[in-house]
């Protein structure tokens, strides 16, 4: 790519972030639906009870949705007429979750505030609630977006980024739609709570890159552990915590797993261990200070949040998140 195009595309991603942020605001809803985040709290609380991985269901709704032509709620479409469903794209199928959930939220909003409140919104407030209930920080949210009335299946194949990625790949996919490497690297440390399933690191528990041998980045002690979960040939949805220090609580302690060679995917433990990325000294820092990143955990989720959304009267507020009207 010539220096020309990549700035090209750093000045459209800048332009399409900066024309987002005008289009949301915290209070879009305190005229017609004023108890929203209450509602939410109150589904999400009784969800938290049943379920202990639900923070890190919704919140990787709300990451996939954005990622795929912007945060417009695309991702909660089934299959219909016209429509091929992003829950069954590689990155979503047999792992995206919480769908319920979401459904169960819209109902309790549809009863109060008829009409209103987007599905889109829905996935940014619950991640917000979820993460500040599971110990992590509060932002404001911004709100106003609006629901798509189609489904890009393709774009969900290409434009969320793999587990099995290189960082460099994983990095333009991010600088695609406006973040940077400290984005990557906060909003990779959602993966402090959550889990994930065998198949998504098994091969660098036995034949890592087609070198017969395990992922030398992994701590042996660690990889041991993981082969006991996951045996060779065994099955591929048996899942085990993203961080095995605090699996359920929203901490730091993903940074210093990183540190000790104990990220789980391959995705992760590449931000602490390619020689010479930028993303290194960020998860130094964060790994030293929760605050730190808390605080760009936060802004990172904001700046996410406000990737092209459906402008003006564009889109729809659905009434049923898994159909258009």
């Amino acid at each position: 790519m010539s220096p020309f195009s990549v700035q090209a595309t750093i000045l459209f991603a800048s332009l399409l972030f900066s024309s987002s942020i005008a289009q949301l605001n915290p209070t879009f809803y305190d005229t017609t639906c004023a108890n929203v985040s209450s509602i939410v709290r109150g589904v999400v609380q009784q969800a938290a009870q049943n379920d202990e991985r639900i923070g890190a269901k919704l919140i990787r709704l709300h990451f996939h949705d954005c990622f795929v032509d912007g945060c417009d709620g695309s991702i909660l479409l089934d299959d219909a007429d016209g429509i091929a469903s992003e829950k069954n794209a590689a990155p979503n199928a047999d792992s995206a979750a919480g769908f319920d959930v979401v459904d169960d939220i819209k109902t309790a909003l549809e009863n109060v505030c008829p009409g209103v409140v987007s599905c889109a919104d829905i996935l940014a407030i619950s991640s917000q609630l979820l993460v500040s209930m599971a110990g992590g920080p509060t932002w404001e949210v911004q709100l106003g977006r609006r629901d798509s009335k189609a489904a890009n299946q393709a774009g969900a194949n290409t434009s969320i980024p793999s587990p099995f990625e290189s960082l460099s790949n994983v990095t333009a996919k991010f600088t695609a739609v406006g973040l940077d490497s400290t984005d990557l690297v906060a909003l990779s440390g959602a993966h402090t709570f959550g889990r994930a399933q065998c198949r998504v690191f098994s091969q660098r528990l036995y034949n890592f890159s087609n070198t017969g041998n395990p992922d030398p980045s992994l701590d042996t002690t660690y990889l041991g552990t993981l082969r006991q979960t996951c045996p060779e040939g065994g099955n591929g949805n048996a899942i085990t915590n993203l961080d095995p220090s605090t699996p359920n609580g929203f901490d730091n302690n993903y940074f210093t797993n990183l540190q000790n060679n104990q990220g789980l995917l391959q995705t992760d433990q590449e931000l602490f261990s390619t020689t010479g990325a930028d993303t290194v000294d960020i998860v130094n820092r964060f790994a030293n200070s929760q605050s730190e990143f808390f605080d760009n955990f936060a802004k990172s989720m904001v700046k996410m949040g406000n990737i092209s959304p459906l402008p003006g009267n564009n889109g729809e507020i659905r009434l049923d998140c898994k159909r258009v009207n």
